[in-house]
């Protein structure tokens, strides 16, 4: 037996991402009753409705009381941990564990409340004046950068509280050249807090300077002839090398911080703020935006934070929006203490990206939700309508191109991608019938005309994209055929293979999209596939035709004939590598016939130079 879930999760299953991410199980009242993580989240989410959960009365349970769910999406499924974790604490979900210690990831904390700074484990965090560095997910990790900084650096370990508290002699750590002894006066306090510095800088992920400080020792060491210190030393960068970085969601000891992510496709838009607290993203809020019709993203983002992040009672210290916009220092003077900040790189921007993520997750679901859409847009499909501007999400790209042999068998091809994946059911190909000789610009006009006028008569929708193979010639050809066909708002753009420009109507430069952009790949993999299918369709043509003409000389075979021979040997090398019994196999064929033909195939009959010519509707290959 399987539970039957309510309508609003039922309409959400389907087009749930198959990505790392935490779920938040709700009751009619809103109240959260469990939260979980997920590797992804959409498998993890349809098993609570896959089984009877016989083994656990507590499932059973909660299963009855759900009536509506949230997803937070995350990069990895570290991650995952981590913000499960901060839910948990924030929420107390009544059929989550409940542990009593409320022991979480591991931090290393240098005390720098302490004129002489420890640095310690703790699994606590305590607005106390200290840094704390993690979470780490991977103890093991943390405990090897622990170990190394015990090795690097002479960082006292005992627990008495310097310099009221202090022992009557030094410990063994001195005399093993672990620590230099700050309790009984050898080590003063600015040279230990000078120490300390270091550590904190290498904890913080700036391990650089202090592998450069490290190989000055270990040189100095040599030097001196103190190998075996040398060695600690030498070893001490070979950990530096190999040191992993913790696994964070957000900064520690980053305060308080709001995040805004944002998405748009056509006349929706869906803004999201993380919420950080004391260093934990606890809180994921949103907005949908419509009426935004003919708007700038900039002015649907100011709209936003002019409305309701602005009347909103409780702010941040800091507010990471994702580009800028118009009176963003005037809206800045309105929200007092608050900070408004566009990152470009660094933890900052990686924070920006991950509400971005959320937002487009949000967005999707939304469409999804209201019938818009049939799928979820891959995010090169986002990248692209960010880097060129579009109004619309290009969820659906027709690509077309020209290919010609020295102006014979000129033919045109339109290729079909569908977030970001092809579409074959959707190609086309296009014989050109009205351009002679070699003429790109009336031949992408042809087709692409062809095309539009086909769509609209049989009541399918344009695709929300179109990209031509090609420059400003092209792209103006494709322009002029789309007005003629009646289709005036249709987004178009050209590539041009030199130097992968790209062109835009109304614009005189071009956009270069970065080499490694997600985006020009899309458009890459869709104008080669264009160029593949356009040259096959070119290559086949010109073979059909070399095929008919040497039949045409065979004395005696007329259309139905020339029709059956390439039906059944599919090539002129096939019929010229038959046996006249094959032939005569044939219905219409005889011995006679059969032998006839394979003469006149290897030249030695001849030929009928007046025989008639292919009859209407009858194969080219």
């Amino acid at each position: 037996m399987s539970w039957d879930p309510p309508p609003s999760v039922a309409a959400k299953l389907p087009t749930l991402p198959e990505t790392p991410g935490v779920y938040l199980w709700k009751d009619a009242a809103g109240v959260v009753l469990y939260v979980g993580k997920a590797k992804r989240l959409r498998s993890r989410v349809r098993s609570y409705f896959a089984s009877d959960h016989e083994a656990s009365v507590k499932t059973q349970l909660l299963v009855r009381l759900i009536a509506s769910l949230d997803t937070i999406v995350v990069p990895i499924e570290a991650h995952a941990l981590i913000l499960e974790a901060n839910l948990i604490k924030e929420h107390r979900p009544r059929f989550n564990i409940s542990l009593r210690d409320d022991k979480s990831y591991p931090y290393i904390k240098v005390t720098l409340n302490e004129p002489f700074p420890r640095v310690l484990v703790t699994r606590r965090l305590v607005h106390d004046g200290a840094r704390y560095f993690g979470p780490y997910t991977d103890v093991g990790a943390m405990r090897r950068a622990l170990n190394l900084v015990k090795r690097i650096f002479t960082v006292r370990s005992c627990q008495y509280a310097l310099p009221d508290d202090a022992p009557e002699r030094a410990c063994l750590d001195h005399h093993i050249g672990r620590c230099k002894a700050p309790c009984v006066g050898y080590q003063t306090e600015a040279d230990y807090r000078g120490m300390i510095d270091e550590v904190v800088l290498f904890l913080d992920g700036k391990a650089q300077e202090v592998v450069h400080r490290v190989r000055e020792r270990m040189t100095i060491a040599a030097a001196a002839l103190d190998f075996e210190r040398a060695g600690e030393y030498r070893d001490a960068l070979r950990h530096l090398e190999q040191m992993e970085e913790p696994t964070v969601v957000v900064q520690v000891e980053g305060g308080d911080r709001d995040v805004i992510g944002y998405a748009r496709d056509a006349g929706d838009a869906c803004v999201v703020v993380m919420r950080i607290r004391g260093g934990k993203l606890l809180a994921r809020d949103q907005r949908f935006m419509d009426n935004i019709e003919g708007e700038s993203d900039e002015a649907v983002l100011a709209a936003y934070l002019n409305g309701w992040y602005r009347a909103a009672g409780e702010r941040a210290d800091e507010l990471l929006v994702p580009f800028d916009f118009a009176d963003r220092e005037v809206l800045e003077g309105t929200l007092e203490r608050t900070q408004v900040l566009v990152p470009q790189r660094g933890p900052r921007r990686e924070l920006v990206a991950f509400a971005e993520q959320n937002a487009r997750h949000l967005l999707e679901e939304f469409r999804l939700a209201g019938m818009e859409v049939e799928e979820r847009a891959a995010s090169p499909v986002y990248e692209l309508q960010r880097e060129l501007g579009l109004p619309r999400l290009p969820r659906s790209i027709a690509c077309f191109d020209i290919s010609t042999a020295q102006g014979t068998d000129t033919v045109g091809s339109c290729v079909w991608f569908e977030n970001a994946r092809p579409r074959r059911g959707e190609y086309r190909k296009f014989k050109v019938k009205t351009v002679v000789g070699t003429d790109d610009f009336a031949s992408m006009r042809e087709v692409v005309g062809r095309f539009a006028r086909r769509r609209l008569d049989e009541g399918k929708g344009m695709p929300d994209l179109i990209v031509i193979d090609g420059g400003k010639g092209q792209l103006q050809a494709a322009l002029d055929a789309l007005a003629d066909a009646g289709v005036t708002d249709q987004q178009v753009i050209s590539l041009a293979k030199r130097d992968e420009e790209v062109f835009l109507p109304g614009r005189s430069d071009p956009v270069r999209l970065p080499r490694r952009s997600p985006a020009l790949r899309t458009l890459q993999q869709a104008r080669d596939e264009a160029h593949r299918f356009a040259v096959t369709f070119n290559r086949a043509r010109r073979t059909a035709r070399t095929i008919t003409s040497e039949l045409l000389k065979v004395p005696g075979v007329g259309p139905q004939k020339r029709r059956s021979l390439l039906h059944r040997f599919g090539s002129l090398q096939g019929v010229k590598d038959a046996t006249p019994e094959d032939i005569a196999s044939l219905p219409g064929f005889s011995l006679v016939t059969a032998r006839r033909i394979l003469d006149a195939l290897s030249g030695t009959a001849p030929s009928a130079p007046n025989e008639p010519p292919l009859a209407p509707g009858e194969p080219t290959g």
